[in-house]
């Protein structure tokens, strides 16, 4: 598939004892089992016609108005033979439960697990202990798991904060390097040769040419190419908000409960407001480009997002993973010569 959504999931192939994800989960205790976290979103993105799988989605029963991201892992799961999923039923898509219970119905094998909205650390560790006796692990086998990604992690920091110091670095090749560390693309160690190779390529490469520096707020956007669109428009988007935190390159050095804990997107609007804000302020962006999932609860944080942004916002909508649509465009291109015009007034 030539978008640049393509190179997301990159996976060479499945391991038999594969366990599907519908968002990022302690990874650590998967691996530590001697499994494979594989996360469904990058499958479905990245499959030869995500629109297709969505389409499947609606074939098998789920509502024309049911988001694009549940119809396209529920698809993917089955075309990918994925027996058992981790499902994220508190902090995540509010549609989890209900898919999770179509899964059982199906005979997948389910674990649930939730990030506790009260953010008390104790409750985060019991969840954790939960979820690790269910793949028959303690959670020191998973700490030390966590220092072995978290050196992959640094990787994918690496790369973030090169961008920040404005580096060549391309928009969709640091979403790439992040979205790679929600489950390591179900194989480490050729996860860490793909960041290093990626590192070691944008450190020979010469400083970038100034271009206006973006956020991109939101769930990672379903189009398919729009980072090839934003930069074709003059802009880079310097800071994902929510793949950096899917990587949990905060976290990095933590333990399991810290670092899971300063993971802010499941937990309440504030907590990620503030984290989103600190990080824009600290890269000088310009403006945000907020994306919104078409039928997805998070939209309603637009305003809050707008009221205390103290920069520009562009809120995209998108229901199917396609290219860009002229609209789009049109409203990105005005978006971004209001810049160039106060250069130049």
């Amino acid at each position: 598939m030539n978008t640049p959504q393509a190179a997301v999931g990159d996976y060479q192939s499945l391991p038999v004892d594969a366990v599907g994800i519908t968002t990022t989960v302690p990874v650590e205790v998967i691996f530590a089992a001697g499994r494979y976290p594989v996360d469904l979103n990058n499958l479905f993105i990245s499959a030869p016609d995500p629109a297709a799988l969505t389409a499947e989605g609606e074939a098998s029963g789920f509502p024309q108005n049911c988001c694009a991201w549940v119809k396209g892992i529920y698809a993917a799961r089955a075309l990918y033979g994925i027996s058992e999923v981790v499902g994220v039923t508190e902090g995540d898509c509010s549609d989890t439960g209900a898919l999770l219970d179509v899964w059982r119905s199906e005979g997948v094998k389910v674990h649930e697990f939730g990030f506790p909205r009260s953010r008390e650390p104790e409750e985060l560790r019991q969840r954790l202990r939960r979820l690790a006796g269910e793949f028959g692990v303690d959670l020191s086998a998973a700490e030390e798991m966590k220092q072995r990604l978290d050196e992959i992690r640094a990787l994918a920091q690496q790369a973030d904060m090169l961008m920040a110091g404005g580096a060549e670095i391309s928009s969709q090749e640091l979403f790439a390097a992040l979205m790679w560390c929600t489950d390591f693309l179900a194989a480490p160690e050729r996860c860490r040769r793909k960041l290093s190779a990626l590192l070691a390529d944008i450190k020979r490469r010469p400083p970038a040419a100034p271009r206006l520096r973006l956020a991109c707020a939101g769930v990672p956007p379903v189009f398919s190419d729009l980072w090839e669109t934003v930069e074709a428009l003059g802009g880079r988007i310097v800071l994902h908000e929510i793949p950096r935190q899917f990587a949990l390159v905060d976290g990095i050095g933590q333990n399991l409960v810290s670092a899971y804990l300063g993971y802010a997107y499941p937990y309440t609007w504030e907590a990620r407001l503030s984290n989103l804000l600190a990080a824009a302020q600290a890269r000088q962006v310009a403006g945000i480009i907020h994306y919104a999932q078409t039928f997805c609860y998070r939209h309603i944080h637009d305003r809050l997002l707008r009221a205390r942004a103290g920069v520009p916002v562009l809120t995209l909508e998108a229901d199917l993973p396609v290219k860009v649509d002229a609209r789009t465009r049109t409203r990105l291109e005005a978006f971004l010569e209001q810049w160039h015009d106060r250069r130049q007034s």
